[in-house]
């Protein structure tokens, strides 16, 4: 799953049977927009749903080994950690997810903060 800080806050965001394999999904939570992938092996990662380099849909993107693949130019980021495959690049902002009762639940940071980690 995740990292979980004290200071996040779950917020109920979709049945995981909603989320298709190897897809993602765009939902706005807390004001944000953000981009939930189910990875076929099971977990569930989510991650902002605009690309740090011009603001790309994230989650119209594919996964390719655990990683977001930009629509618009390609670069490749982390569904962990946000890093992105290219040096000099920002990473992506991630959030801690948990699976309670078939539910996707994503961490908000009660601090005002972002949430880091993801599962």
């Amino acid at each position: 799953m995740s990292s979980i800080s004290p200071a996040d806050c779950f917020v109920d965001v979709c049945p995981l049977d909603v989320l298709p394999l190897g897809m993602g999904r765009a939902f706005v939570i807390e004001g944000r927009s953000v981009a939930l992938f189910h990875r076929r092996g099971g977990a569930v990662f989510a991650v902002d749903n605009a690309c740090p380099h011009k603001g790309g849909p994230l989650a119209e993107g594919m996964l390719a080994e655990g990683r977001v693949v930009c629509p618009m130019h390609a670069r490749r980021y982390d569904g962990i950690t946000g890093e992105c495959d290219q040096p000099g690049v920002c990473s992506v902002r991630v959030h801690s997810v948990t699976i309670a009762n078939g539910i996707v639940r994503v961490g908000i940071r009660g601090d005002g903060q972002d949430s880091e980690g993801v599962g």
